[in-house]
């Protein structure tokens, strides 16, 4: 669903870091970066609507559906790559243009990778969609305030969270190649694994992006927020649909 937290190449910059900059130059950095975060879920949002208005949400959920566990995964393991190239590009480019490209194109790729759960949210448990996106938000809101209130560097996280997160791919995979299901276990940590990484990216975007990297910033902390939607989403879905 996600990459995994990257090393941050961004530190290479010659630009200051945030916690560097005076206060009123970070206030603005920040204030971009969430900027750029808002804009990225609004044109989700906008894109799913398109998607489902248009009908393509249907077929797409419906061709996965149909595809079985090994298309599935493949659909997943090309998320996972393009994430990898969109973060590393949003990171590592010099060229706002290049920048904002791998940050629509992310956004675009999530857009179309939740087609499939959205439309079984809304076939099996309704108002799963709508519980998931509150949770989320009230999630990423605590989560943002532990971090601006305590202004603790949380980049002590990275290595684990690399670590947490490769082993979630192989259990995905293997879930995928046998035919296992995952359960709902395995959704909580994955809810504890992206609240991890919105502490880790929150800690970046106070302390150690470079000035000119919000793009990157924001392309970071939507990707963590993302995947804490997904998996709430999958909670919410399992205990809606026993009502």
């Amino acid at each position: 669903m996600n990459a995994a937290p990257e090393e941050p190449t961004y530190l290479a910059s010659e630009n200051t870091a945030a916690g560097q900059l005076d206060v009123p130059e970070r206030a603005q950095f920040i204030m971009r970066t969430y900027a750029h975060l808002l804009g990225a879920v609004m044109t989700f949002v906008v894109l799913e609507v398109l998607l489902f208005a248009t009908g393509l949400a249907r077929m797409l959920g419906g061709a996965v559906l149909r595809g079985g566990p090994l298309v599935w995964l493949g659909v997943m393991g090309g998320l996972m790559l393009g994430g990898w190239l969109a973060t590393h590009v949003a990171h590592s480019a010099h060229s706002k243009r290049a920048q904002y490209a791998a940050l629509f194109g992310y956004v675009l790729m999530e857009a179309l990778i939740f087609c499939p759960l959205l439309f079984f949210a809304v076939a099996v448990a309704p108002g799963a969609i709508t519980a998931a996106a509150l949770v989320t938000v009230v999630g990423f809101i605590g989560l943002t305030a532990v971090v601006f209130t305590t202004r603790k560097d949380f980049s002590f996280l990275g290595s684990m969270l690399r670590w947490g997160a490769l082993v979630a791919m192989l259990m995905i995979a293997a879930g995928a190649i046998f035919g296992f299901n995952l359960g709902l276990y395995f959704a909580v940590g994955m809810v504890a694994l992206a609240g991890g990484m919105i502490l880790y990216d929150t800690s970046n975007v106070l302390l150690h992006y470079p000035k000119d990297r919000y793009v990157g910033a924001s392309l970071q902390l939507f990707a963590s927020v993302a995947l804490l939607f997904w998996y709430v989403l999958r909670i919410a879905i399992a205990l809606m649909s026993r009502d």
